[in-house]
Parts: structure tokens; C-alpha cells; sequence
């Protein structure tokens, strides 16, 4: 275990998410899909300009690639195999709204279930270990879900006025009671994993468990 490479990544990853949210925020409001009862206001109170918010996306990709050149020169991983991945989980922190905007399209929930889940975790382990291991994605299983509970949670709550800017999510497409079953889904089957995985690995994997009342 590296303490530097755990703390470039770190930054790396922080910094390409803070990045796609900034996008996010950004787009939305240029389409018309923020409101004063949205979560993220922040262009809608004028708490920053549009280009404000712009320069602040470009500063924050700037610094995840200085974070991913540093890694380049620290772990013992290819650098090839860390671009893949890295450039990867950067332009689709992008398209989710920016670009083609995947999110309006009913393909954002499959992008962040894939961005915020296997792809994170796979960088994080090629970063410290320096090989590629695909059993890891295992484990993403259930950040990747409860990521993505996270986001349909929003979509669904957002679901009125996302269909008046012409957006088309999973929420709206399964309607309100599917969304209910869907989140229960999303939320529930993780803990499922961290059962089967504490069964067969370790019983610290049913650590977890100790949040399901709360849940």
C-alpha cells in the first residue's frame, strides 16, 4: 500500500467528479431544466455566473490530469492501462450532460452505474497494485448501486419538470410507481452482495448490514 498513490487517486477521482457535476449543473441550466425547485441551484440563485461555473469545470479537469500524470510517475501500473481507464471515466463525467448529454437520452443511469462503480474501483486498484484484476469489479457491485439510487432518487423527484425541458430518464420512462420499486431495488440489493460476499470471503464484508435499519 502506497500513502501518495492512495492520495493522488484520491484527488484524481474527487477532482473528475467535482468536474462532471460542475457540467452537470451547467448544461442543466443552459436547457432550461433547473428550476427554483431543484437541488442544485446554484446557477438558478446566482450564486456563480455561467461562466464562472465553466472556468471552475475547466480548473477541476486540469487538476484531475495533473493528479492522473502524477500517478503515471508513481504506480507501478502501464501507463497505458491507467489512461484507458482514466480518460474513460473523464469524458463520460462529460457526456453525461455535455456533449451528446446521455442523461437525456435515458442513458445517464447506465452511465453512472458503470462511472461510479466498476471504473472508479478498477483505477483505484490498478493505481495501488499495478495489474489489472477484474474480480475487483465484484466489489463495486454495491457502490455502484447505491450511486445509482442516489441519482434515480433525484431523477425521480425531478421527473415533472426533466419531461418539460424534453429530458428522458428511467424515471420517466417507468413511471412513479416503477421508480418506487426501482429504488427499492437499488437500494436493498446491495446489501444482498455484501451478504453473499461475507458468506464466502470474510465476515467483515457484513459489516454493512449494521446501516439496514436506517435503510
Amino acid at each position: 500500500f502506497s500513502a501518495p498513490i492512495f492520495l493522488w487517486t484520491c484527488l484524481t477521482a474527487l477532482s473528475v467528479h467535482a468536474a462532471g457535476n460542475v457540467v452537470n449543473t451547467y448544461v442543466d441550466f443552459m436547457r432550461g431544466v433547473d428550476s427554483q425547485r431543484s437541488d442544485d441551484r446554484t446557477l438558478v440563485d446566482r450564486l456563480l455566473t455561467p461562466d464562472e461555473l465553466a472556468h471552475l469545470g475547466v480548473i477541476l479537469y486540469a487538476l484531475g490530469c495533473v493528479g492522473f500524470v502524477s500517478l503515471v510517475l508513481l504506480s507501478p501500473a502501464k501507463m497505458e492501462h491507467l489512461a484507458l481507464v482514466y480518460f474513460g471515466g473523464l469524458s463520460s463525467s462529460f457526456l453525461y450532460t455535455g456533449g451528446i448529454g446521455l442523461k437525456y437520452i435515458a442513458l445517464g443511469d447506465v452511465l453512472v452505474l458503470v462511472t461510479f462503480g466498476p471504473v472508479s474501483v478498477l483505477f483505484s486498484f490498478m493505481a495501488q497494485a499495478g495489474y489489472v484484476d477484474l474480480g475487483v469489479l465484484l466489489y463495486a457491485m454495491p457502490l455502484a448501486l447505491n450511486t445509482e439510487a442516489i441519482l434515480h432518487c433525484n431523477n425521480a423527484r425531478d421527473r415533472e419538470s426533466d419531461a418539460r425541458a424534453g429530458a428522458v430518464t428511467v424515471a420517466i420512462l417507468v413511471g412513479p410507481t416503477g421508480s418506487h420499486v426501482l429504488y427499492a431495488l437499488l437500494l436493498f440489493v446491495p446489501y444482498m452482495v455484501f451478504t453473499v460476499l461475507g458468506v464466502h470471503f470474510s465476515l467483515w464484508w457484513l459489516l454493512p448490514l449494521i446501516t439496514l435499519p436506517q435503510a
